[in-house]
């Protein structure tokens, strides 16, 4: 491994990021193991949010690795467009055990983006096979990140993800957020305030007639724009109102997946079990790049009545790359063997408590929690939206923890594997680091 500084920094075009800013102080990672990176200059870094929200398990899983390796000793590729490898159907059995066996079948991506636009073209094609070939409005949410697929920023609802890139698809729509500092703040758990916003989505069935909607896609909870956790009863109304209507609901689990929330899925924490669900990220603890779409039966065999031949006319060169099934299936040893989601439903209470010891310090307006996941909501530098949270990143870095920011609203997500001298690192530094933040 090359643990040098590279040479130039001129040609990497870096995604999401200040790429000019950056390169005049880069952050450099170059190992890591369990709940730590090392980064260029040999200081260890304490990961405060899984790498991007999808190492659930910790960095380095020997049982990860030695698969991927023995793997990639035995079958570097193979096609599934006509062709297959047992490790792909094998993960698909051991996925649906993972579920709960609440779906049927699974369908293989290479990322959270193309498991999103995978899930809204499915859903489109159901509606015709069906013969309702009208139902192509696809409904999202305010303050949503679906990746970055045209289907995705379709119905996201980050601005800034959307402007540069329009016209985006025809006909979406999308629900209001459920956030607000007014009624909900510094809440634990699901907050109390906003189930009737779930009612929304009878306003757009009264606008557009429920036999042009096709699907509405939310994130159980909302990640990227800063820990968004749901009202109490807010997922279940809207399961409700998609049942009267005939509307698919897609659960975007992207981040919520795989653990997050002390439980396999979002669904499961949350009783609301969505048509098709999306995934990626913790799939493969992060260590091979990996989507899914998760379907219900009625979604899948709904295809199968069609006439002989090829039912979905989609997928991808890497669906089900041989590398990733293993990282996959290894990925779902760890949590059955080494009790991952044991521990974090263990330490949540602990993980929760050092979060909300942080209110009333210098600029924070709010601190949320669901899981093992948490925002600190800041205020805003007026007229400087977001320099905040960004000189809170920097500054998280320099003393040697892996925060998230989104605007500035810091996000916390660490590996669930954590303990309580992490839970202490983690929020003893933060407090520091908030007290003397400008």
């Amino acid at each position: 491994m090359n643990e040098s500084r590279p040479s130039s920094m001129a040609s990497f075009w870096m995604p999401f990021t200040n790429n000019r800013d950056y390169k005049t102080d880069p952050r450099l990672l170059v190992s890591a193991e369990g709940m730590y990176y090392r980064d260029v200059d040999g200081r260890r870094i304490l990961d405060g949010t899984a790498g991007l929200w999808c190492v659930p398990c910790g960095h380095a899983q020997p049982l990860i690795t030695e698969a991927i390796a023995t793997m990639a000793g035995q079958l570097d590729f193979a096609p599934t467009f006509q062709m297959g490898h047992p490790a792909a159907f094998d993960l698909a059995e051991d996925l649906m055990a993972f579920s709960g066996h609440k779906f049927s079948h699974v369908f293989y991506t290479s990322s959270g983006s193309e498991a999103v636009d995978t899930a809204l073209k499915m859903a489109l094609a159901y509606h015709k096979a069906r013969g309702e070939g009208g139902r192509t409005r696809l409904i999202g949410r305010e303050r949503s990140y679906h990746g970055v697929g045209f289907g995705g920023l379709t119905v996201g609802g980050i601005g800034p993800n959307r402007k540069q890139f329009g016209p985006l698809l025809p006909g979406a729509d999308h629900l209001p957020h459920t956030h607000n500092l007014l009624k909900n703040a510094f809440s634990r758990g699901e907050p109390d305030f906003g189930v009737e916003l779930a009612d929304e989505l009878e306003r757009l069935v009264a606008l557009h007639d429920a036999s042009t909607i096709a699907a509405v896609i939310i994130e159980p909870v909302s990640g990227s724009t800063g820990v968004l956790v749901p009202p109490k009863g807010y997922l279940k109304r809207l399961r409700e109102i998609c049942d009267r209507h005939g509307i698919l609901l897609i659960f975007d689990e992207v981040i919520t997946g795989f653990g997050r929330l002390g439980t396999p899925f979002a669904a499961d924490y949350f009783g609301v079990e969505p048509d098709l669900m999306t995934t990626a990220k913790g799939i493969t603890n992060g260590a091979v790049p990996m989507g899914a779409v998760f379907s219900k039966r009625h979604i899948h065999d709904a295809f199968m009545d069609a006439p002989a031949g090829i039912e979905l006319f989609h997928g991808y060169t890497y669906s089900g790359h041989p590398l990733a099934c293993a990282a996959a299936q290894a990925t779902l040893r760890v949590f059955r063997e080494q009790g991952v989601m044991d521990n974090a439903r263990a330490i949540q209470p602990y993980f929760e408590d050092a979060l909300h010891a942080l209110r009333g310090l210098p600029h924070v307006i709010d601190l949320r929690s669901i899981g093992i996941v948490a925002g600190i909501e800041l205020e805003p530098i007026p007229a400087k939206p977001g320099a905040r949270g960004y000189s809170a990143l920097k500054k998280a870095f320099a003393d040697g923890i892996l925060i998230r920011t989104t605007g500035d609203i810091i996000a916390l997500s660490p590996p669930l594997i954590l303990e309580r001298r992490h839970v202490d690192e983690l929020f003893g530094k933060l407090a520091t680091l908030l007290n003397n933040l400008d």
